[in-house]
């Protein structure tokens, strides 16, 4: 059985890359948009106030039902885990 059985021409290896080179930052860019658009501030800002409503109604203090909606929020943040992921603080300008 030859050793080099099963491995991929190395000039398709070069293609794929190339490819995904031209591809992927333009989707992160797409997806960075997507999070950080006054659009999606809106709806951040509204899932915290409801979250926090939310708590509040169900007896949480308002220092409780801070932390957890501040939790909640961190969780939200997609961006900040982008950009720790891509190499830089994940700002967006």
């Amino acid at each position: 059985m030859n050793k080099h059985e099963g491995i991929p021409d190395p000039e398709k290896i070069r293609e794929i890359l190339d490819v995904v080179s031209e591809k992927v930052p333009g989707l992160l860019r797409e997806f960075s948009d997507l999070l950080y658009s006054p659009k999606s501030a809106k709806q951040y800002a509204e899932a915290a106030a409801i979250f926090y409503k939310e708590l509040k109604a169900a007896g949480m203090t308002d220092e409780q039902a801070f932390e957890l909606t501040s939790q909640y929020l961190s969780t939200l943040n997609l961006g900040k885990m982008m950009g720790k992921f891509g190499g830089h603080q994940g700002h967006h300008e």
